[in-house]
């Protein structure tokens, strides 16, 4: 199944508390298991102003179907072709 980088605008990101970042996260699995088995929330990454999410989906119709049902913002959806790391040099 494809996995995808999510880019969500954010302003002030960097600076949720982990109480903010905990009801996030539930609202998000809330949402996860209402639509299935069939999109996965692997991580996210959370700088200053913006998140980054990586998520198995088969589409992105999918993803935007779970922002809009949380309430998260959605500014840009890239699918990953490959993965490289520095044993990719070897």
């Amino acid at each position: 199944m494809p996995k995808y980088l999510i880019e969500r605008e954010i302003p002030g990101a960097g600076a949720l508390t982990q109480d903010q970042l905990q009801g996030i996260s539930q609202t998000s699995c809330g949402v996860l298991n209402e639509l299935g088995p069939k999109i996965q929330w692997v991580e996210s990454y959370v700088t200053d102003d913006k998140v980054y999410c990586v998520y198995i989906s088969p589409d992105e119709a999918t993803i935007r179907q779970h922002a809009e049902k949380g309430g998260f913002p959605v500014n840009k959806i890239s699918q990953i072709k490959t993965m490289i790391d520095p044993t990719t040099a070897e």
